[in-house]
């Protein structure tokens, strides 16, 4: 049994995971966060963005129940040394249909895989989510709703400029929002 299984039957104890369904599980993703990064499409979502780039993601049976198998499959991807961590989008992670499982899975991947990072895609602000127990496993956030009418193709790693890359470990630790640093567009801001 993998290092990532044995924690995951550690972290389940006391938890009830609910049934969360996903649309995809890419090996191999550099678009959603820096490095090589895995990459889960979560499914289930009721912000329903106008010029949403994955409105098939909304109807929570979309794609394939996330299974003990999917969580193999996830040790078997971030435990080679050239993948930086793991990117979470959706659908909408943070739905409570989700959001329970998640937070099991990012528990355990944090505890076997320390120094892999987390990022997370949703549609809540920061301010909404802070507080959810999943917050003390994910190292970056991006939030806010997709707002077509603020859409912007230059921007990094995110759809439109309402949007923030959130340093959360920095911004629990302050009390305050602390963005990613390695953002240039935003370091020039005040939010």
């Amino acid at each position: 049994m993998s290092g990532l299984m044995e924690c995951l039957i550690g972290c389940l104890i006391g938890w009830t995971v609910t049934g969360m369904n996903y649309a995809k599980l890419n090996g191999y993703d550099i678009a959603n966060g820096p490095g090589v990064r895995v990459s889960l499409f979560v499914s289930g979502c009721r912000h329903h963005c106008k010029g949403c780039f994955n409105p098939e993601t909304w109807d929570f049976d979309y794609g394939r129940v996330f299974t003990f198998d999917t969580y193999q499959r996830l040790d078997d991807l971030l435990s080679f040394e050239h993948i930086s961590g793991l990117s979470i989008l959706g659908g909408e992670p943070l739905e409570p249909e989700n959001n329970k499982t998640l937070t099991v899975v990012c528990k355990s991947i944090k505890e076997v895989y320390p120094e892999k990072t987390i990022w997370l895609y949703t549609g809540f602000t920061y301010e909404h989510v802070r507080d959810l127990p999943i917050m003390r496993y994910v190292d970056v956030l991006v939030d806010g709703p997709f707002i077509e009418s603020l859409k912007d193709i230059s921007l990094q790693f995110r759809g439109s400029s309402n949007q923030r890359i959130i340093d959360v470990k920095a911004s629990l630790e302050r009390g305050e929002v602390v963005l990613w640093s390695d953002d240039p567009v935003f370091e020039r801001r005040k939010w």
